[in-house]
């Protein structure tokens, strides 16, 4: 018989699962996953990163996300769309809303264009803390608009 051959796994192996914790709401074992990534020496890529990312968010593990974001360019992965809407979202989700305003304003330094996601959870995280003047500063909403009774 054929000696039976052992697959090694690889990135995209790590991701797919990884991406299955995430929509599992299994932060925990995306993140023990992540850390298999980084101690087998496998390259990391955009897609494993925005997974654990988003697991950590809708977790509400906001620090783990912020560690994570941070680390993101020393192993030389370049932050999307997807991976500042997450941390800002995993911000907004804490009350973090001058840590949301400070990820838009470096995405937009990063010339990384935002979506509507990325916008309305900024905006929420400034409403929650009942920061109205930076939510309409951030829709470039003149104040004189409204008018109060």
């Amino acid at each position: 018989s054929m000696p039976e051959k052992r697959c090694e796994p690889n990135i995209i192996s790590y991701s797919a699962i990884i991406s299955s914790c995430e929509k599992l709401g299994q932060w925990r074992h995306a993140l023990s996953l992540f850390e298999c990534i980084l101690n087998n020496s496998i390259e990391l890529n955009v897609i494993s990163c925005n997974a654990v990312l988003s697991s950590c968010e809708k977790a509400e593990q906001w620090q783990h996300a912020l560690v994570l974001f941070e680390a993101m360019p020393m192993a030389n992965i370049e932050s999307n769309v997807i991976s500042f809407s997450a941390t800002i979202s995993a911000c907004e989700k804490a009350g973090e809303w001058l840590r949301a305003l400070g990820f838009l304003e470096l995405m937009m330094e990063e010339t990384v264009e935002a979506n509507v996601i990325t916008f309305n959870a900024t905006i929420s995280a400034c409403e929650k803390a009942g920061k109205w003047l930076q939510a309409l500063a951030l829709l470039k909403v003149p104040q004189g608009l409204f008018f109060f009774e």
